[in-house]
């Protein structure tokens, strides 16, 4: 596997007690500075792996979520941020997991972490889009927790996100002080009785398209049928449509693991 031959071990194990300490200091700094409206956020399980799947509009999605989020999450994270001495030793302190976004085989040793934080029983967390939207739309999903969850039989938690676009905006260096952020976790979506089908790309996609779905009836954006990109907004003009709650569409089984950026 390349990742794990450029990287440490220790950069793919996700969330450390450092994650811990770091939320009982920050969680109360970030109240005083931003209020934040949660709902639903007494669905998700006090113990045992999940699954949660967020829409993705700026950086500081991941970083609300971090800090709000019951216990400890890990998430997957563009390997870019390991080459800056800044992040690269804090991002995986925190849960940051690298992976290689060019696909295929590159991916394998981040798909590999994700389900050792699975089996251990704890939170992941993810963005089906890939890439953070430029744009505001919500765009298709990547199916690599549709694989996750049949494959392990967690559930998904499809969860909205509004509000950290106008805190940190797309190519902002840092969040500015003062706003409002609505964070909506759905219900859950139950792949445990699928475990017969766990390598069925038909089935991975209808459950992102479901997923999908959840998350455009909780964050309230326009969905674009066609993946995201990272200038997606300035250089692609993409259909606007309504999302099929059971779409089936073949998916190429080397298909990209949403990843945060």
């Amino acid at each position: 596997m390349n990742q794990s031959r450029q990287f440490p071990d220790w950069v793919f194990n996700g969330a450390t007690p450092f994650q811990s300490r770091l939320r009982r200091v920050v969680k109360p700094l970030a109240r005083a500075v931003w209020r934040f409206e949660l709902d639903g956020f007494e669905r998700l399980p006090a113990n045992g792996a999940a699954i949660l799947c967020a829409n993705h509009v700026s950086f500081f999605d991941s970083a609300v979520l971090m800090v709000l989020a019951p216990r400890n999450i890990s998430f997957i994270g563009k390997s870019e941020y390991m080459d800056s001495w800044k992040t690269r030793w804090f991002l995986p302190k925190v849960g940051m997991i690298p992976i290689d976004r060019s696909g295929g085989e590159k991916s394998h040793a981040a798909l590999e972490a994700a389900e050792r934080v699975l089996r251990r029983g704890e939170l992941f967390g993810m963005f089906p889009e890939g890439t953070r939207s430029r744009d505001g739309m919500l765009y298709k999903g990547h199916t690599g927790a549709a694989r996750l969850a049949v494959k392990l039989g967690c559930p998904i938690f499809p969860i909205g996100i509004v509000g950290t676009r106008e805190i940190q905006p797309p190519g902002a260096a840092r969040p500015r002080l003062g706003g409002v952020v609505k964070i909506s976790v759905g219900r859950p979506i139950d792949a445990a009785h699928y475990a017969d089908r766990d390598n069925d790309p038909l089935l991975f996609r209808e459950i992102t398209d479901e997923l999908m779905f959840e998350i455009r009836a909780l964050s309230g954006q326009v969905y674009r049928n066609t993946y995201a990109t990272k200038r997606r907004s300035e250089t692609i003009v993409a259909e606007t449509a309504e999302i099929p709650r059971f779409e089936v569409t073949q998916t190429p089984d080397t298909e990209k693991l949403a990843s945060v950026e």
